[in-house]
Formats: structure tokens, sequence, C-alpha cells
């Protein structure tokens, strides 16, 4: 089901087989060029591959323009509502333009196409459940229905002139129906498809959300693009998009870590280890290559077997730690050297070309 059509957002590709491109957007004032210059560049050195600027109004355009002209990732102006901001924005270097048609107006889409197409640039005509067109949020369908009805009606608006340069959202903070949603215009449509839970909420609420959301869809072949849509800082959305990616074992930033949920057999401090080692391996400067996987086990119970699996692991016990790597045990640790020695064994095994198992 993945997209057969591609865009291209500046320099990624998006859809046609490529893997899932991870996003997000700005919360700065993007009439402050230095604040959200400062942020896209944390936002890249997190992963991020394409952000999005809000322009809510024309005073923020100046700002928006020096941006799109700066940034190190390509930028897509978010419009709402006002259809000459878009065709403004496609003027001034953005290298997606992403509308809502259902508060935008039907009339006023040819001069967005004419806009776009000028400014060689894709659309994407993002669906939300809180603004659909009046008449189809107003028929007795289901929410999922009435979102992929909304959007391949405007395919078909776009299509008929001569516009293919399209990626498709259709998004709701119900996680049910959103799947339900995207499942129907993935049946009906081969462009990309950018996913995601809308309003999921705070870091932790909106984690599980989206995970239970985007890791449903993403295990059957659905996004080429995703935004983790949480109240927190933008890079926490790039890290969580990252660790559903890597659980579905379709991208990895950073090395695996593994580790048990500590039970009163465990005679370590197994919360600060697992938390330092995931720390270093997560730190953009970490040597650690991303595929490797690497065991931090509490006890007796599963430690030593988990520990064999991974590349690399430690096994504890009473105030120390059995070290292994590639699935056999070398040595002893005290408690206090445990990540130290475990991370000098991988830098071994690195420098040595041992490449995972």
């Amino acid at each position: 089901m993945a997209s057969a059509r591609h865009i291209l957002v500046g320099n990624v590709v998006v859809g046609g087989g490529a893997l899932p491109v991870v996003q997000s957007m700005t919360n700065t004032d993007t009439a402050d060029t230095d604040a959200t210059l400062a942020q896209i560049e944390r936002l890249a050195e997190a992963g991020c591959e394409i952000v999005r600027c809000a322009i809510p109004s024309t005073e923020t355009l100046d700002g928006f323009e020096q941006v799109a002209a700066r940034s190190p990732l390509p930028v897509v102006a978010d419009i709402h509502f006002d259809y000459r901001l878009a065709v403004e924005a496609a003027k001034r270097g953005a290298a997606k333009l992403r509308i809502n048609p259902g508060n935008i107006g039907a009339a006023h889409l040819d001069a967005i196409i004419d806009a776009a197409r000028t400014a060689n640039i894709p659309l994407r005509i993002g669906v939300n459940a809180g603004s659909l067109e009046r008449e189809i949020a107003a028929g007795n369908d289901a929410l999922p229905v009435k979102l992929a009805r909304s959007a391949l009606a405007f395919v078909e608006h776009f299509e008929n002139r001569d516009f293919y340069d399209l990626a498709l959202s259709v998004k709701a903070s119900n996680v049910p129906a959103t799947i339900e949603a995207y499942r129907l215009i993935a049946a009906k449509t081969d462009y990309p498809l950018h996913i995601g839970i809308t309003e999921a909420g705070t870091l932790q609420g909106g984690t599980v959300k989206s995970a239970v959301g985007l890791g449903i869809l993403l295990a059957e072949g659905i996004g080429d693009t995703l935004r983790v849509s949480l109240t927190a800082d933008p890079v926490e959305e790039v890290a969580v998009a990252y660790e559903i990616l890597a659980a579905l074992d379709i991208r990895r930033r950073n090395a695996a870590v593994v580790s048990c949920p500590t039970c009163g057999r465990c005679q370590v401090d197994l919360i600060a280890i697992a938390n330092e080692v995931t720390a270093r391996i997560n730190d953009p400067a970490s040597a650690v290559p991303a595929h490797l996987t690497i065991a931090v086990m509490g006890c007796v119970v599963n430690g030593p077997g988990e520990a064999r699996e991974a590349d690399y692991g430690i096994a504890c016990g009473k105030g120390t730690g059995m070290l292994f790597a590639q699935g056999e045990p070398l040595r002893k640790v005290a408690e206090p050297d445990m990540v130290k020695e475990l991370f000098a064994e991988i830098a071994v095994g690195t420098q040595k070309g041992h490449h995972g198992r």
C-alpha cells in the first residue's frame, strides 16, 4: 500500500518507495527570524528532515522568506484561511505549501495551484476533522468517511487543473478515526501520504496516541512522511517519530537499547544506568553505530540471555555486571564502571569492524 507517486520537498524525496520522512513544525514567531532558525538548527540536529512554519499574517512573510533562504532544511509554508498568503509564500521560497482547502475555500484554490505550478513546488492537501467543509461536516457519514471524501474531492479538483504534485493527509485527534481515514484514502489513491494524529496532546499522552496510531499505519505500509504532534518542544516530536520507526524496524537513527523494567530482584541502580546508556547513544556526537542493539539487564532471570542476543550488553547482579560482546561473556565489572566499560568495549568492536549480529 506504499505510495507509488513521489514528490520532492526541496531535495527530500517523499513517497515512491522512499523510507518515511520525519518532519516537525516550529513554534516560534515566524517573523522572528533568528529564533526560528535557531529552532530549525536544533530540529535538524535531532534528525528532522522537513520543517513547517506557520504564516498567519502578511507580517510574517518577510521573516518566512529569510527563514526559507537560510534554513538547513526544506521549509513548508503552513497556510490557513487566506489564500493570498499561500500565493505569496510560493513566491518567497517555500519548498512546499500546506493548505487545508476546507478553510481556504474552493473559490481560491486555483490561484494557489497556479502559484505552486509557477514555483514548481508541491502542495499538501491537509484535511483535519476540525475544519471540514460545511456540507461534509453536516452529513451523516462517520468521521473517517468524511475525511476521506473531503480529501478525494479536492484531489479531483487539482487533477482537473492538471496538477498532480500532491501529498495528502486526513487527520483527527481520535486515533481509530484517523487510522480508518488513512486506510480509506490509501486504498483509493497512490499519492504520498503525510500521517499524524493531530492535537495528540502533551509529551506522554501524545506520544502514546501517536505511537499507537502511526505505528498501526506504518506497519500496514501506510505513510510516506510523519509528524508526531505534541504539546511540547518540537525536538521531542522528532525523537518520538524515530522511536516509532525504530520499533517497527523501518528506520533507525540511533542504536537500540533493550532494558528490563526492574523488579525486586534488581540489586543495582538500573534506571540510572539505562538512562545514562540511552543518553550517550542518543547524543548527536555518539559514535555508536545505529544498527547495534545494546542490552542493559537488571538480574539473572532474563539478563544473560538478552545480553547474549544483543550486540553488546550488561547482565547485572549484586553491585556488579557481566559484560557481553557479540554474544560472548567477557568479564565482570563493578556498578560504578559499567557504563564506561560498556562503551569502551563498543568502541573497540567498532574499530575492529564488528558490524553487529
